[in-house]
């Protein structure tokens, strides 16, 4: 749905329904969040604890007005697109490399299942006339 912007005219878009794409999007961030870790603390418990907070820190405190309910450093939607795609990112290196295929493939399924239902959003958040309610 589009509204009419008071200063320039220009229609405003509204943040899609992403209710699946969520649903994904935190799966996918969760196997991030494990993944990760598994496969770093082999080489050093720091770097493991530090992807942890990296994961989950940034997009915690990073977001997109509009976007979350409550926003603690705003940032434009290309940053948030960014923080998606290496949770993503991460999600499928992390468990290709601490699990076996028959795990490690359904992640990869996921990772791309996501990116798919996430197209609708990521064009909103890198719209330059995303309504901000």
């Amino acid at each position: 749905m589009m509204t009419e912007n008071v200063a320039g005219g220009e229609p405003e878009s509204e943040r899609p329904d992403d209710r699946t794409a969520s649903a994904l999007r935190f799966a996918t961030e969760l196997i991030a969040w494990v993944s990760a870790p598994w496969a770093l603390a082999e080489h050093s418990w720091l770097l493991a604890a530090l992807s942890v907070l990296v994961l989950i820190g940034l997009p915690t405190l990073l977001s997109t007005p509009g976007d979350k309910a409550h926003v603690i450093v705003a940032v434009p939607g290309w940053v948030t697109v960014l923080l998606v795609l290496l949770q993503l990112v991460v999600a499928v290196v992390g468990s290709w490399s601490v699990w076996p295929a028959w795990a490690a493939i359904p992640v990869t399924v996921l990772a791309a299942a996501t990116v798919v239902t996430e197209r609708r959003r990521w064009m909103w958040l890198l719209s330059e006339n995303r309504r901000a309610d």
